[in-house]
């Protein structure tokens, strides 16, 4: 039966690319420093949602909240942040489509519950 890794233990495999250089000690070492990241992504998600709110106020119905054309500039844009930063592109779009599938189903629920300004265009 498989078991999980030993979080303290020694490396048990390398890369062979020579300019690859460990970041941690140990997988409790990496497990840290993913674990502190995942703080600040949740953090910086909480703060991408409130915006994503505010945005509900300027847009009139559910295509306007979807903004297809908008989908796909984010989505150019983050694959190309993403190879600036050394990040892996498809993961980066993966997450960026859940994401912003989320988001708008959530954009979707606020504007519905929101109603028209008097005397609005």
């Amino acid at each position: 039966m498989p078991k999980e890794p030993e979080t303290h233990g020694a490396p048990l495999r390398r890369f062979v690319d020579p300019a690859y250089q460990p970041l941690c000690a140990n997988l409790a070492e990496v497990r840290d420093h993913i674990d502190a990241l995942d703080r600040k992504i949740v953090a910086l998600l909480a703060e991408r949602g409130r915006y994503v709110k505010d945005a509900a106020r300027f847009k009139r119905d559910a295509f306007q909240v979807s903004a297809p054309q908008r989908q796909q500039e984010v989505l150019e844009k983050v694959r190309a942040l993403a190879e600036q930063e050394g990040a892996y592109p498809e993961v980066v779009e993966g997450c960026y489509r859940a994401l912003m599938a989320g988001f708008i189903a959530r954009e979707l629920h606020d504007h519905q519950q929101m109603v028209d300004v008097e005397g609005g265009a």
